[in-house]
């Protein structure tokens, strides 16, 4: 397989006047051709800033970012991390792209969908605005709307929540991407649209043979289009590995955790939802060991007080599937069985 994104020991923090904010932590990944990752965890896990440093949408002088994000475009490749702005725009839209949280604050409400199509074409290929508006209605017919020669000269309040999040989609495929990022791409759409949106997107990454990396808190839309898994706490991943390791053979207490706060059809429990105890932690004071310790239901399996002392590393039990975590691997095994999700 084409590996067409390389994320190794990204950190991002924003110095505030209450402290540094690290909201990226040694974050590793890989991306191949025709594949989906996705990213998981809790508002504020640090999902979306990891996407943003993929695209190089962080203010510069506000945000200190290293590690390194290797893109490959073409024969070349380039890491957006030690890149100049001017070659990082020159990738974004047509060799990486993202479809953002909010189609209906991320259009404009002034202009028609063709100014806003065109203009994503127009960026990479400067005057040729007869193929551009080709380009928008081909676009919106690919995403399935309908009567696309018509559409395209409509407003964004002229389109429902559903269209307007596949105009979205056509204008981050205007140029053609190989690696499409998509950020909470079915959050406020109903159980129906969100099904339609999720085919369409892989309908359009099987025709286009595209990376996606998707950044969502809904576990059900992972477990239907993802082949891989990295679940983030903290500014950290705490556990990475297949769809089928992390939903059928949890290692963090974290994923245990948040598996186990899913509702399921026909569960006879009544009362309220099960839920992880307590809040993550402030990222300008972070605990000084795992930073799931306070919330941890197992802390006190691990012997020594490690959990509270000294942060563990990620480590493998196999070729994709690696953890962070303390619990020893024997004392795991006796413990989640009985909790894990079948």
């Amino acid at each position: 397989m084409t590996e067409l994104l390389s994320v190794e020991g990204l950190r991002v923090s924003f110095p505030t006047d209450d402290g540094l904010v690290k909201a990226v932590d040694d974050v590793s990944f890989t991306l191949n051709a025709g594949e989906t990752v996705a990213i998981v965890g809790e508002s504020g896990s640090g999902k979306t800033v990891t996407s943003l440093s993929i695209m190089d949408l962080h203010n510069r002088k506000n945000a200190d970012v290293s590690g390194s994000i290797k893109i490959k475009d073409g024969a070349n490749t380039v890491d957006v991390v030690s890149a100049s702005p001017e070659e990082t725009r020159k990738l974004r839209g047509r060799v990486v792209s993202m479809i953002f949280q909010d189609p209906m604050s991320s259009l404009h409400p002034y202009y028609k969908i063709s100014n806003q199509l065109c203009e994503t074409f127009l960026v990479h290929n400067p005057g040729k605005k007869k193929e551009a508006l080709e380009k928008a209605i081909s676009m919106l017919e690919l995403v399935g709307i309908p009567n696309p020669e018509k559409r395209v000269f409509d407003y964004p309040h002229q389109f429902s929540g559903g269209m307007r999040q596949r105009v979205m989609i056509a204008m981050a495929l205007m140029n053609d991407p190989k690696i499409l990022i998509a950020d909470e791409p079915t959050t406020a759409l109903d159980v129906t649209v969100q099904a339609q949106i999720l085919t369409l997107l892989g309908d359009l990454q099987k025709r286009l043979n595209m990376g996606i990396v998707l950044i969502t808190h809904d576990l059900g839309v992972v477990a239907q289009v993802s082949d891989r898994v990295n679940v983030m706490y903290a500014g950290k991943i705490v556990e990475s590995g297949t769809v089928d390791d992390i939903f059928y053979r949890p290692l963090a207490p974290y994923t245990l955790g948040l598996l186990n706060s899913i509702p399921r059809a026909g569960d006879k429990k009544t009362g309220r939802l099960s839920a992880i105890a307590g809040q993550p932690p402030s990222m300008i004071n972070l605990p000084s060991g795992c930073a799931f310790a306070p919330r941890c239901e197992f802390k006190d399996k691990v012997t020594g007080g490690r959990c509270e002392s000294a942060m563990p590393e990620l480590v493998g039990i196999s070729k994709e599937h690696r953890t962070r975590c303390h619990l020893d691997e024997k004392e795991r095994a006796k413990l989640f069985p009985t909790l894990a999700v079948r």
